[in-house]
């Protein structure tokens, strides 16, 4: 049974949505990031990178007291209002390729707890504990962790009619999409959707692992003062056919000693490898992978005879760190050696080709995306995906809806 709640959203006023709302801090390069902090005063980023010329010169106690006191300040200034009660939302973002709809609600850190919200990803302390010190001392958090829910014929019924409604957002954004949100605010309407998903067994991480972590961290240190806002954290609840899973595709910077001769013939232990010369090629199915080495492109198909019953060890990601990154090329810590990074799936093949032609890398290697039965199937058995496996969408608008503990 998965438990949500509905919560006093602060958002910003409809005139001012489309100014306030921006992409991940992360997706906003140095350049892009002075640029929009000076041109628009009513951008989220304000908020979550204050004093932004001095960030790397203060103290993480100052930054984030600075992040306080400027929320507070759109707050002040009416760029941000409060409901005047505890609501869910239905909110939709159109992209060019997909539309994406789904539930802002509180879910619970019980649940999280109990394995009622399942995982898939590993998180690493120290991001835990820094996101947890700046949700205790900011007292809010605007990024909602990313969950979905089995298709249900119900629920996509409601949503159907939900949309004939007005909404109080519908905007578009530089990035060409398009953002609608509908409130669900009559008790009637709240108790129905709360009882949906009490029939829901069990709901699985998408995106959001160290928020999450974060939030039962907080949860566990600060419980004693009661706050109830603490037993929850905001999640945005998508139909699991909804959701878009990348690859996260690897660039390597030298082949470990080994000459190319020498590491294709080892690549044949485990793959049947095909030239494919200059055709931008990338893997078609699950066991196939994509490399690019020295100019050329290469098929790599995993041998059929090499097939392991394992869920984790079928993973795609899995195998080549167990047959290339890890034995031929030695890269144990998939998360901090620095002789690897990761693309996203959704740039193109040719974006890999650039930077091994360019020479800071040696090789790069594609992979087929995980599917969300994969993803499943190893929360379900309490297994971790490598790191860097997948990138999901959709991606949530920074500042479109605080929660405040």
């Amino acid at each position: 049974m998965s438990k949500i709640i509905p919560f006093k959203a602060v958002r910003p006023t409809p005139d001012k949505v489309a100014l306030v709302t921006c992409r991940n801090y992360d997706d906003y390069s140095p350049a892009e990031l002075a640029s929009w902090l000076n041109f628009n005063p009513y951008s989220f980023l304000h908020v979550i990178h204050p004093a932004y010329v001095y960030s790397q010169k203060i103290t993480l106690d100052k930054r984030f007291k600075g992040v306080t006191h400027k929320y507070q300040d759109f707050k002040n200034d009416g760029i941000f209002m409060e409901e005047e009660k505890p609501v869910f939302f239905l909110y939709e973002i159109q992209t060019k390729a997909q539309v994406f709809t789904g539930f802002v609600a509180g879910t619970s850190i019980d649940d999280y707890k109990n394995n009622v919200i399942k995982k898939h990803e590993d998180t690493l302390q120290y991001r835990v504990e820094y996101f947890k010190d700046y949700l205790h001392q900011t007292g809010f958090n605007t990024e909602p962790v990313l969950i979905t829910y089995p298709d249900n014929e119900t629920l996509n019924s409601w949503i159907a009619e939900k949309k004939k409604s007005q909404p109080i957002y519908n905007y578009s954004t530089t990035n060409k999409e398009k953002h609608q949100l509908w409130k669900i605010e009559t008790d009637e309407e709240i108790q129905w959707l709360q009882k949906q998903f009490e029939q829901i067994p069990e709901l699985y991480i998408a995106d959001g692992h160290h928020r999450s972590a974060s939030a039962e961290l907080l949860y566990d240190e600060d419980k004693h003062l009661g706050n109830q806002n603490l037993n929850y954290f905001m999640s945005f609840l998508i139909a699991e056919s909804n959701v878009k899973i990348y690859e996260y595709n690897r660039i390597i910077r030298d082949l470990n000693g080994f000459s190319k001769e020498d590491f294709l013939e080892k690549l044949t232990e485990n793959f049947i490898i095909k030239d494919k010369e200059q055709e931008l090629w990338k893997p078609q199915s699950k066991f196939e992978f994509g490399m690019y080495l020295d100019g050329h492109f290469y098929a790599l198909f995993y041998k059929q005879e090499n097939k392991e019953p394992s869920i984790l060890e079928n993973l795609d990601a899995q195998i080549l760190y167990d047959k290339v990154l890890q034995p031929l090329l030695g890269i144990e810590d998939l998360r901090n050696d620095e002789r690897i990074e990761y693309i996203p799936g959704k740039q193109s093949v040719a974006t890999i080709k650039e930077l091994v032609d360019e020479g800071e890398f040696e090789v790069g290697f594609m992979l087929f995306p995980s599917d969300i039965s994969e993803i499943k199937a190893l929360a379900d058995n309490n297994l971790i995906m490598p790191p860097k496996s997948t990138y999901i969408e959709p991606k949530f608008r920074s500042g479109l809806m605080v929660y405040e503990l």
